[in-house]
């Protein structure tokens, strides 16, 4: 018989099987903790760090996405502490990329009233379009470094590690190995390191060249 492990949820008793994260707990009874590099096909890495919350005892805000649950715990999922947080984390993210093409970026910033000015515009991260196969592009000024991409191009999925993080420290991107075209990688154009990014730094080319399009008619 599995073991269930009892703990309170803003204030509400909840059972859940031994195992589970904080995150499953809470959409267990239908509160809903904000993520961003979180994916249900994801193996959880707790890298954006919004989906934080309070646990008391704890010094720190924990990561909901991968903290298990632990018996009697008491946790809190939107504290004037946890909203604080949840709001400088999307403003640090507002000023250092390009998040006017992520819906899911775009929605929690009204939620938390966060502002895109908050931050110095010289911290932002540039980067050229990269256009090589005639599958999709790459814009890296848009990555959040959220690693869902580079998950589902290994373990998670496709066993291809066409793609991975380089660099260190604030240099740290997404890229090829000797920043090589797709074409000279492992790459199969399986679509899927596309289907799982948030934010429009991976792209259908044929969705790019059509939004090109529509901008050049608007100009």
């Amino acid at each position: 018989m599995q073991e269930m492990i009892e703990l309170t949820i803003d204030d509400e008793v909840v059972s859940v099987p031994a195992g589970t994260t904080i995150y499953h707990a809470a959409m267990e009874m239908g509160v809903v903790i904000p993520t961003l590099c979180f994916h249900e096909y994801c193996s959880a890495n707790a890298l954006c760090r919004v989906c934080v919350v309070e646990v008391e005892g704890s010094r720190v805000l924990v990561p909901a996405c991968v903290a298990k649950v632990s018996a009697g715990m008491v946790v809190h999922t939107d504290t004037p502490r946890v909203r604080s947080a949840r709001k400088t984390i999307l403003e640090m993210l507002a000023a250092s990329v390009d998040v006017s093409d992520s819906a899911d970026v775009l929605r929690l910033m009204q939620d938390y009233n966060a502002r895109s000015d908050r931050f110095p515009a010289s911290i932002r991260r540039e980067s050229d379009l990269i256009d090589d196969n005639p599958m999709y592009v790459r814009d890296y000024s848009k990555c959040i470094l959220c690693w869902r991409c580079v998950q589902v191009c290994a373990q998670d999925a496709q066993y291809t590690f066409a793609i991975n993080f380089t660099g260190r420290g604030y240099e740290t991107h997404i890229g090829t190995f000797y920043d090589r075209s797709l074409t000279e990688t492992t790459c199969v154009f399986c679509g899927q390191c596309v289907a799982v990014c948030p934010t429009g730094a991976l792209k259908p080319r044929r969705e790019w060249l059509l939004e090109e399009k529509d901008h050049a008619h608007t100009r």
